[in-house]
């Protein structure tokens, strides 16, 4: 359960604000997007290698 301290006189805008980022941070929409159809392993796997080679060469074009 996510809890966040408002203190008297916060801005609600602001306690929204920092709800929305702790929500994010635990992953949960993810997990759901990703549970929503079934996808192989061997899919998982190559979508893995594909991300990891495009950063490697993200990479190499900074240096």
């Amino acid at each position: 359960m996510i809890i966040v301290p408002v203190k008297e006189g916060d801005n609600i805008e602001r306690a929204l604000k920092k709800f929305k980022r702790k929500y994010e941070k635990t992953g949960i929409v993810k997990e759901l997007r990703s549970r929503q159809a079934f996808e192989k392993p061997s899919i998982t796997n190559r979508k893995k290698m594909m991300k990891a080679e495009y950063v490697q060469q993200l990479r190499a074009r900074e240096e």
